[in-house]
């Protein structure tokens, strides 16, 4: 059975050239480790953990170089290893290095999830709302994310792709596949899923359960929120020019610093700012989509090319670091929705985005038998 990449070595290389971890030891070998997990932020790598069936402790033992922080443990039976990338640290090199490290550090790794936030581009065919999920799905042969260069694609307001992410191993496909039947028939049972973690942890629920639904505004594209005015120049949200006295400033964590003013107040609730939507129902509460996540190294955050990309492409979620693991490590990706790629940003619904997504993640490992994870090629970094 051909490998998927080049080698990344085995159990005895990793033991030959490791260093020490402190703090409560897993007592499994790392080689027993076979599903891979990639956090970027530190709010989806406490909701990762919270899922966990049972919590296996740290690594003993991690790769030379490897500085990535570890979380092992077990979910419906398979052995999984949880990274998250370094506090402060986006985009697709720094989703590299950590999938890198991963790999060398635990060289039976057969599939890859990539599990976290995104921001959803909603249209007249995909009525995608905050708290949703988009789950990758490859289209024409291809993986179901894909690398665009964002400065080229905001210059000529068109896609200009870079490449695909690899297709994820078939058993992850058709575990999908089942999971889409499944959920169709009797429903998915994400908020349950949610509510029993809240009452299991109460302390993360002020954060991380579902904001207060008025708080789901879409805008129309052209509303740009500003501290001052209505509407802004939309130089400063697409280059990376100093903003001007009526231009807001992204923070590190991709919000927006607006002072002491929500976004309520600087863009308004009337209906001529708001886009109108059907209300839906409390099962509807959730809705998963399948199809494609756009990924590159700086944020979107500009609705108006938001809409021209989405539509030229079918792109339901915009995203930071998925690209990075093209042609290393092929997983799904999965995507909680916190905001709607445009300058609307806070932060008030990433803890539920998170959470949302993480128990999908959980309930698509739970229908796949550990046994036919073993069958998987090994998962080989290439460079």
């Amino acid at each position: 059975m051909s490998n998927r990449s080049f080698t990344a070595g085995d159990d005895r290389e990793v033991a030959a050239g490791t260093k020490k971890r402190t703090k409560t030891p897993s007592e499994k070998e790392n080689g027993a480790y076979t599903v891979g997990w990639i956090c970027a932020l530190s709010t989806e790598y406490v909701t990762a953990q919270v899922f966990l069936d049972k919590k296996h402790g740290r690594p003993e033992h991690v790769s030379k170089n490897d500085a990535n922080d570890y979380t092992l443990g077990e979910i419906g039976g398979h052995n999984v290893i949880i990274a998250v990338l370094p506090d402060g640290e986006y985009g697709t090199a720094s989703a590299a290095r950590v999938a890198k490290d991963m790999i060398h550090s635990f060289p039976n790794i057969r599939i890859g999830l990539m599990v976290g936030i995104g921001g959803g581009a909603p249209s007249q065919k995909h009525d995608i709302r905050l708290g949703d999920i988009v789950v990758s799905a490859p289209r024409d042969g291809k993986g179901g994310v894909f690398q665009y260069d964002f400065g080229k694609t905001i210059q000529d307001q068109r896609f200009e792709t870079t490449g695909f992410l690899n297709q994820p191993p078939a058993v992850l496909r058709a575990a999908v596949s089942g999971l889409m039947t499944e959920h169709e028939i009797e429903g998915h049972g994400i908020q349950d899923a949610i509510e029993n973690i809240l009452g299991k942890y109460p302390r993360l629920r002020r954060k991380f359960q579902r904001p207060d639904p008025s708080s789901d505004r879409l805008y129309q594209s052209n509303v740009v929120h500003s501290t001052t005015a209505p509407s802004i120049g939309r130089r400063a949200l697409l280059t990376d020019a100093p903003p001007t006295d009526n231009e807001v400033v992204l923070t590190d964590d991709g919000a927006y610093s607006t002072g002491s003013r929500s976004c309520a107040e600087t863009c308004g609730n009337s209906p001529p700012n708001l886009k109108i939507r059907q209300p839906r129902t409390e099962e509807e509460a959730i809705t998963i989509h399948y199809g494609l996540i756009a990924s590159a190294n700086q944020l979107m955050k500009d609705a108006l090319v938001r809409d021209k990309l989405a539509a030229e492409k079918d792109v339901l979620c915009f995203e930071m670091e998925a690209a990075g693991l093209m042609n290393h490590f092929p997983c799904l990706v999965v995507r909680g929705i916190c905001d709607y790629s445009d300058s609307h940003k806070n932060k008030e619904w990433q803890g539920y985005a998170a959470m949302a997504a993480t128990a999908y993640a959980k309930d698509l490992l739970c229908r796949i038998p550990p046994s036919r994870v073993e069958k998987e090629e090994k998962i080989l970094y290439e460079g």
